[in-house]
Parts: structure tokens; sequence; C-alpha cells
């Protein structure tokens, strides 16, 4: 039986190991059924009446999102028996933002959603750096190894990019349409998200470790 139900410490020899796409895929997952659900409210509502009784097409949405994020969770635990430290954070302010949207049919909680996991994940990061602790290895190590400093760098960096998507989602919510803020939260945070991720890649360079044998071994 497992110690741990939160994912093992970076570089620990007994983190379980995660195919990065999949990783990718879980997390991705989730937007892509709020974005698609928000378009085709309408079209689902029909073909599943059972969907009108979220509301308006954000609200079905937010509940299918709600659900897809569990299931993301779900699939995580079934496979490497932990939960990854920022989904499981991001799923907890979803279900409360999510639950208070359907609820009090608010859109104002969950455009409010992004907000709050970014500044949450923002600080963090940089809360742990005071302790001496680089969070960010928690959810990258699967795709990359890294020593120490490396680690430290990458979760200063990401810090700092996490609060600057706080401040940007709370500039477009406010200042947009509904149908423009869930465009930007699907097409325009990724692709800035990604452009930051090419930018780190003389420091992954410059700071990677050398594959375990154990690695080395394994497909």
């Amino acid at each position: 039986m497992r110690d741990h139900i939160i994912e093992e410490e970076p570089n620990s020899p007994a983190r379980k190991e995660m195919n990065p796409l999949l990783k990718f895929g879980l997390e991705l997952g989730p937007l892509l059924v709020f974005f698609f659900a928000n378009s085709r409210g309408e079209q689902l509502a029909e073909a599943f009446p059972v969907l009108r009784e979220f509301g308006e097409p954000l609200f079905i949405a937010t509940g299918l999102f709600m659900a897809a994020m569990a299931i993301s969770l779900s699939v995580s635990w079934a496979i490497t028996r932990t939960l990854p430290i920022m989904p499981l954070v991001s799923g907890a302010v979803v279900l409360v933002f999510g639950t208070l949207t359907l609820w009090l049919q608010d859109e104002t909680f969950i455009k409010m959603k992004p907000t709050i996991v970014n500044a949450l994940f923002g600080s963090v990061l940089l809360g742990g750096l005071v302790f001496g602790k680089a969070l960010l290895g928690y959810v990258f190590d699967q795709a990359f190894k890294l020593d120490a400093e490396g680690w430290r760098k990458m979760t200063l960096r990401w810090g700092m990019f996490f609060l600057f998507l706080a401040v940007l989602n709370e500039v477009v919510w406010r200042n947009f349409s509904t149908d423009t803020w869930v465009a930007f939260k699907v097409w325009g945070t990724m692709p800035i998200t990604i452009a930051f991720m090419l930018t780190q890649i003389p420091l992954l360079k410059r700071h990677a470790l050398e594959p375990r044998a154990a690695d080395t071994s394994t497909g």
C-alpha cells in the first residue's frame, strides 16, 4: 500500500512515471470540453435534454468542465495511484466556483476561476521558494530531469508567469464579451503558455540531469 496520496517529490525513485503526452492531455482535455460545450451548448441540450437543467450554454459548459476535471483526476489516480498537486488544486477551485456558478446562475464565478487558480499557483510556487521548496518539479518531473538550481529558477519564472496570467484574465473578462473570454481562455492562454515554455528551453538544457540507468532501460 502506498504511503502517499499526493505525487512523490521530483527525482524521487519512488515517483510513478506517466507518459508526458498523456499527462498533457489529461490537463488540457477539460479545457477543450469547456470550449466545445460553450460553443455547442444548444446542440448538446437538444441531443441530451437533461443538460437543459444547467441553463445557458456557459452553465452547461461549466457542468461538463467539472465532470471532465473529475475524470482527469480519476485517470491520474488509476495510473499512478497518486494525485498530481497542481490539477488537484485547480480541481478544488473548479468544484467551488463551478458549484457557485450553477447554483446562482452567475457567470462571474466561473470567469474568476482562472484568476483565482493562476494567482494561487503563482503564490504557492513563489511561497514555496521562501521555504526552500521548488514545487514546480512536482508538475514537470515527468517530462524533465533538472538539478536543484534548475528547478528553483524554473519555479521562480513560472510563479511570475502564473501571476501574469491571473492579471490578464481579469483584464479580458472584465472588458470583453463572454464569447471573447471563452475563446481567449482556450485559444489565447495556451499559445501564450507554449510561447513562454519555449523561452525556457535554454534553461532546461543548462540544468538537465543525465537519465538514470533505470530510466534508459524502460521504454
